[in-house]
């Protein structure tokens, strides 16, 4: 029975990619910020073990990857993000040039950037000892400077910073036969991608999920789409 280690996983893109791993026979480590409050994920049914983890608190992944030592982690998903406000939604120009507030482009590059990078080192034991030896973190279109148009300053960042983590980490843990890619899941009907997204979870994730399933050492390090494209840098 394969393992996938999911972060976020008690809402949104996080609870859709539970479900499916769990659905098809997997065994699922759902990492949430409070899994005592997630009645959306204490309600799917499988093999699901719910873990506390706030994935900011750096210390607490290292005791987690402690805490599961010894335990193969054939996909470990670094799905978990956060996009501060919003200029629009939220009425709040804190990402908007003239007007940033560095205190939460801090906290963005902490969440989004930098904790991928702490689960990756965390956890390169557990995933080295699995049979797929997969590491992947959900990252945004919104991150690639090919197709920036401004704007939205901190999360933009933060994900073309990722984009960066993850495609070096292909270097570097390729000879552990680690293979590592970003994806951009499309834009999804969730709280953050709002009521008018055109894409439902269940789609954006069995497309993410069937990538995944073919990610070899020879695409390692690769940006993708949903569906399987290629996004540019």
């Amino acid at each position: 029975m394969p393992t996938v280690l999911i972060t976020g996983a008690n809402r949104g893109l996080g609870l859709e990619f539970t479900r499916q791993y769990a659905r098809d026979g997997w065994r699922v480590l759902a990492c949430c910020r409070a899994g005592k409050d997630a009645p959306d994920l204490r309600a799917l049914s499988g093999d699901i073990e719910i873990h506390d983890l706030d994935v900011g608190d750096f210390d607490a992944i290292g005791q987690l990857a402690i805490n599961l030592s010894g335990t193969a982690i054939d996909v470990l998903l670094n799905n978990a993000g956060f996009f501060g406000p919003k200029p629009k939604a939220d009425n709040n120009p804190a990402q908007v040039f003239g007007h940033i507030d560095y205190g939460i482009w801090q906290e963005v590059i902490r969440i989004n950037t930098f904790a991928p990078m702490k689960m990756a080192e965390a956890f390169v034991d557990h995933v080295g000892a699995s049979t797929q030896k997969k590491i992947v973190t959900i990252s945004s279109t919104e991150g690639s400077i090919a197709k920036t148009q401004g704007g939205v300053y901190a999360y933009k960042t933060s994900k073309a910073a990722v984009n960066m983590v993850m495609r070096n980490l292909s270097f570097d843990l390729k000879p552990r036969s680690i293979v590592t890619a970003s994806f951009c899941p499309g834009w999804v009907k969730t709280r953050m991608g709002g009521a008018t997204a055109p894409l439902e979870p269940a789609e954006s994730i069995a497309g993410v999920r069937r990538v995944i399933e073919g990610l070899t050492l020879e695409t390692t390090g690769r940006f993708w789409l949903y569906n399987g494209e290629t996004v540019s840098w």
